[in-house]
């Protein structure tokens, strides 16, 4: 491997995606394979790289079928692109497509590659149903029997539960508990109000459904299967409509998460072209704005010190400090919502002096941010969350809304995870 002297700047060309929706209605029947490529063919089209042979694609999903061992570049070979074009399977839970840009730009920054593709994709319509393990070993040792005899014995004590398929959960190991069981104790710990979650829940779908009546989504949206907008947004909902809603996760009477205010399970995918300046320029395409800084973080979820979702303060408290940057000084915030409380819980987590000293090593608090700035086209409450493609689709708008202001300097991006994880980005306008 031969690194270069010097660091290059990264250049986001732009990004596509499918239309997101919600599972089990307009994908049911696609796999994850079929939807990645969706996204993958249409970046290539978009740009004109047929027959290009770029220096890597990276991409991945959280949910995926032992299949797809090799999912991302069984989906180069579909695109048009140079088959000699690697591609490299990547999973970090809701944070993998953002991941993976950050792992193209650290290639084309020290010369490694010029050009790469980062990609996402989930299709929770298409989740692997296995057997209990109880059946997986009858079924093992009855082919290693040598006679028989031997291989008919196991199944002598078949029984009814061995046969009961076992679908995907997303549920913690470590503690048992669902990622909404988790929000929920951040929500306690934080003092999150209901009013809150589903005033925040309304604006995503408010702000989503603007932006597509806007033409915003026009060109970073590829229609497919017959769907051509993201079919959760809802033009009709309502702050009182949000409020009628049942919570979900806690049951006891002092639940606040419900249907409404958290993301639903969704199929989709998404991917994003970044390059070298020279590149870009040798392409004749244009550079919309620079990725100049990623960080990932964990945080001690497993022993109940911190909540699952909480990582976020931490990388971007680390990131800040990385760049010297301060909260304040970002034009746009891109936030993931897997819940409407998780940016919430954020923003009081930075707002408070104790922890962020106490947590974040920090001298004092980061403060707050203007809320008018954050997810403007949207969030994942509106427009769905499949797990791996969010990412992508995050740094796209980003991308854009960089572009499409002269005003503006920077945005960042942020990403929670199952597993305790968050990954940020910093993008910066061309």
């Amino acid at each position: 491997m031969q690194i270069g002297t010097t660091t290059r700047r990264v250049a986001i060309i732009g990004g596509v995606r499918t239309p997101f929706a919600r599972s089990h209605t307009a994908y049911a029947g696609t796999d994850n394979q079929e939807l990645l490529t969706a996204s993958l063919r249409a970046l290539v089209e978009r740009f004109d790289l047929q027959g290009q042979r770029l220096g890597d694609v990276i991409a991945g999903a959280v949910i995926k079928h032992s299949k797809d061992y090799n999912l991302t570049r069984e989906s180069v070979l579909s695109t048009g692109l140079d088959p000699q074009t690697p591609g490299l399977d990547l999973q970090r839970a809701c944070g993998t497509s953002l991941e993976a840009a950050i792992l193209i730009a650290n290639k084309i920054a020290l010369g490694q590659i010029d050009a790469g593709i980062a990609a996402g994709v989930d299709n929770l319509s298409d989740p692997p149903v296995v057997y209990p393990r109880s059946f997986q070993q009858r079924l093992l040792r009855s082919a290693r029997g040598r006679s028989f005899g031997a291989r008919m014995k196991p199944w002598l004590g078949l029984r009814p539960r061995d046969l009961k398929p076992v679908l995907p959960a997303v549920v913690e190991p470590r503690t048992g508990l669902s990622m909404g069981q988790s929000c929920e104790l951040m929500v306690k710990t934080w003092n999150i109000s209901r009013e809150e979650q589903d005033r925040l829940a309304y604006e995503s779908h408010a702000k989503a459904a603007a932006a597509w009546h806007d033409g915003f989504y026009d060109d970073l949206v590829v229609p497919f299967r017959d769907l051509k907008t993201d079919n959760n947004v809802r033009v009709d909902t309502s702050v009182e409509k949000l409020a009628k809603l049942r919570p979900v996760f806690d049951l006891s009477g002092s639940g606040s998460i419900t249907a409404g205010n958290s993301t639903p399970l969704t199929d989709g995918s998404a991917a994003l072209l970044l390059a070298s300046e020279q590149w870009a320029s040798e392409h004749k395409l244009p550079v919309l704005a620079y990725l100049t800084a990623g960080k990932t973080w964990a945080v001690d979820f497993a022993s109940g010190k911190e909540g699952l979702l909480m990582a976020p303060a931490y990388a971007v408290a680390a990131i800040l400090q990385d760049t010297g940057l301060t909260l304040q000084d970002f034009d746009y915030y891109e936030i993931h919502e897997a819940f409407a409380a998780v940016p919430l819980c954020l923003f009081k987590a930075w707002q408070s002096p104790d922890y962020c000293r106490d947590r974040l090593g920090l001298p004092g608090a980061l403060g707050g941010i203007d809320n008018a700035k954050l997810n403007v086209k949207g969030g994942s409450v509106a427009i769905g969350h499949p797990f791996a493609a969010t990412g992508t689709r995050i740094l796209a708008v980003l991308t854009k809304l960089l572009a499409l202001d002269p005003q503006a300097k920077r945005g960042i991006a942020s990403a929670c995870t199952a597993g305790g994880m968050g990954v940020t980005a910093i993008l910066e306008r061309a």
